[in-house]
């Protein structure tokens, strides 16, 4: 995986990178396209009240942190590899963005 910055990221992930690490949340939702979803590892949330439940529960409602992003590009987005800290999951995982005009259409999560 390539170690590349934080600005080579697709706007609309940055902000959704940036948005969580300040556990901003309606910040995070406007990163996302209306019907965007959440993949957290088979379990999907799909459109803006979906994924404000998930975040509010198991991201940045639980003071989530996303450090040492590792950026490589994905076919339509990117896939970011971070250390995941908080007082949730802990750990590394894989966070893979498609990114349409409208935001973010899908963030899966995997180790």
């Amino acid at each position: 995986m390539s170690d590349e910055t934080h600005g080579d990221l697709p706007r609309a992930v940055a902000d959704a990178i940036d948005a969580a690490n300040a556990h901003d949340t309606e910040r995070f939702l406007d990163a996302f396209a209306p019907d965007g979803s959440v993949d957290d590892w088979g379990r999907v949330f799909t459109g803006r009240e979906a994924v404000r439940g998930w975040s509010d529960s198991e991201f940045i409602g639980v003071d989530v942190s996303l450090s040492d992003l590792r950026v490589t590009a994905a076919d339509g987005g990117a896939a970011v590899t971070a250390l995941v800290g908080g007082r949730g999951f802990n750990g590394p995982s894989t966070f893979t963005f498609a990114v349409g005009d409208a935001g973010v259409e899908r963030m899966t999560i995997t180790g």
